[in-house]
């Protein structure tokens, strides 16, 4: 078997959404490999941007670890405005400044006194912080003015709209959060685990270490997630092609608006949501250096030689913004990715990505990844996902695609293989994957894998045998049309 990653580096995230837009209800629950399915406007694309926006306001959608990414001799300071009163022996206090400020060891949760730990406990489960913080997130990415605006309307009527969400690791939870919101307000409750029994794997990390969701005016006491430094988080939206096609107008487009004349003849400028402004601000910034594992260069090498026939340049450019351009295999003349097939400005996002930026542990969220691609190249698309998730990275897609979930039913069953033999290894197992059904007016529905059937939605069926249906009763009634034309001509 070949030697991978622990797909569980992930902590277990469950989130459940009632009256969500388009959503009646779901209760979904984050596998490796995610796959929302289903007819066009039942939301699956405002699912998939939930999970963006609670992975930004939540901090990766981590566990309640501690960091601090601040000098040690601020540390006294940030405390003694955090907890008032005395907190424990000055003597002490410095001893716990001396290791947090050793390089080469973490300062584990368990290295603070019991009651500093319980101060922390109860910081993390105030509200007033996370529901602003959510509040912004929400609205920047799915580009609402207010909250209710994401309540499922029925008739003329909105109903209240809850969201829990819930994310455990090791069998041990560590937030338990519900967001309700309703046309007056939006309220929080949350909670966290911060005792003895979870200490040992909580770290603070010292100076230096990104951090983000700070809690209290400018201090650097965060939340973070157990050894994984950071956790990203990367969408690849529908309107991809486009903007890769158009990144240089866009951009200069964009500068033009924010000089004062700008202004001027701009002055109501409209807006974008947060998901299609992150991906530009990625793809506008791009700056290609040597951050990336050599697993993520090969997959991206994967993508080009294997489905794009070609490579991803970059070029740089008078205006000091990144120009992209395609070299197709065997010649030596380069191509503006407006001139190429919509395939290839689909793919080319994710090859950029894979060079620089997405991690293992980090989560890549994909809208219709097999768009423009022949059936042929979705079958490839579905070992790259794979490959994907046995390098470490959470995979989240939404699609409508057949071939892709046939692939992905292929993939699953060679996993169940007790010998694994491909290299780099692209199997996945039942308990990675989690396909789910969404439906108009319905609760969303997980489709099991089975072995024999696959992966196999009922509405795909029902298509399927419609078409099959009509082709045979056409082929019946132009055979008889056939017969009668010849008994005329007789």
């Amino acid at each position: 078997m070949s030697k991978v990653k622990d797909t569980q580096q992930h902590p277990n995230v469950e989130i459940a959404v009632k009256n969500f837009g388009p959503i009646a209800e779901a209760n979904i629950d984050l596998r490796p490999l995610t796959v929302f399915v289903g007819p066009s406007n039942t939301g699956k694309t405002y699912f998939a941007t939930l999970v963006y926006a609670l992975h930004g306001a939540f901090n990766g959608l981590s566990d309640s670890s501690l960091l601090s990414s601040v000098n040690p001799s601020k540390v006294m300071d940030i405390l003694n405005k955090l907890f008032t009163g005395p907190i424990t022996p000055k003597g002490e206090m410095q001893e716990i400044l001396n290791k947090l400020g050793m390089p080469e060891r973490p300062f584990k949760s368990s290295d603070l006194p019991i009651g500093i730990r319980q101060r922390l406990s109860t910081i993390t489960t105030e509200g007033d912080f996370f529901t602003k913080e959510l509040q912004d997130e929400l609205k920047n990415c799915f580009d609402l003015h207010s909250i209710p605006e994401l309540m499922r309307l029925t008739g003329e009527q909105r109903n209240e709209t809850t969201v829990l969400l819930k994310i455990s690791e090791r069998k041990q939870e560590y937030w338990n959060i519900k967001i309700k919101a309703s046309e007056s307000e939006t309220s929080l409750d949350s909670s966290t685990s911060l005792d003895d029994s979870t200490c040992e794997d909580m770290v603070i990390l010292p100076k230096g270490w990104r951090v983000s969701g700070q809690f209290a005016d400018d201090n650097s006491v965060r939340v973070y997630s157990i050894g994984y430094h950071t956790r990203d988080r990367y969408y690849l939206p529908a309107a991809r092609s486009g903007i890769m096609q158009s990144h240089r107008i866009i951009a200069s487009s964009l500068i033009t608006r924010t000089t004062r004349v700008g202004l001027e003849r701009f002055p109501e400028v409209p807006t974008l949501s947060g998901i299609v402004a992150d991906f530009m601000q990625k793809i506008i910034l791009y700056d290609e250096k040597e951050t990336s594992t050599s697993e993520m260069k090969n997959l991206a090498e994967t993508v080009e030689t294997e489905v794009l026939m070609g490579k991803i340049r970059l070029k740089p450019s008078s205006s000091g913004y990144p120009d992209f351009c395609y070299r197709p295999e065997g010649i030596e003349e380069e191509m503006r990715l407006s001139q190429t097939s919509s395939m290839v400005s689909e793919l080319a996002p994710l090859v950029l990505f894979l060079r620089n930026g997405i991690k293992p542990g980090d989560t890549l969220i994909i809208e219709e990844p097999e768009a423009h691609l022949h059936p042929g190249a979705q079958a490839d698309m579905a070992v790259i996902l794979a490959r994907l998730v046995r390098a470490g990275v959470r995979v989240i897609i939404t699609t409508h695609s057949d071939w892709l979930l046939q692939e992905i039913s292929n993939l699953t069953l060679e996993g169940l293989l007790e010998e694994k033999t491909d290299e780099p290894a692209s199997w996945l197992l039942p308990n990675e994957v989690g396909v789910w059904h969404f439906q108009k007016d319905e609760p969303v529905k997980e489709i099991p894998f089975k072995s024999r059937e696959g992966i196999s939605p009922e509405d795909y069926e029902d298509v399927a045998e419609g078409l099959y249906n009509r082709s045979v009763n056409l082929q019946q009634r132009l055979e008889k049309k056939k017969g009668e034309s010849g008994r005329e001509s007789a």
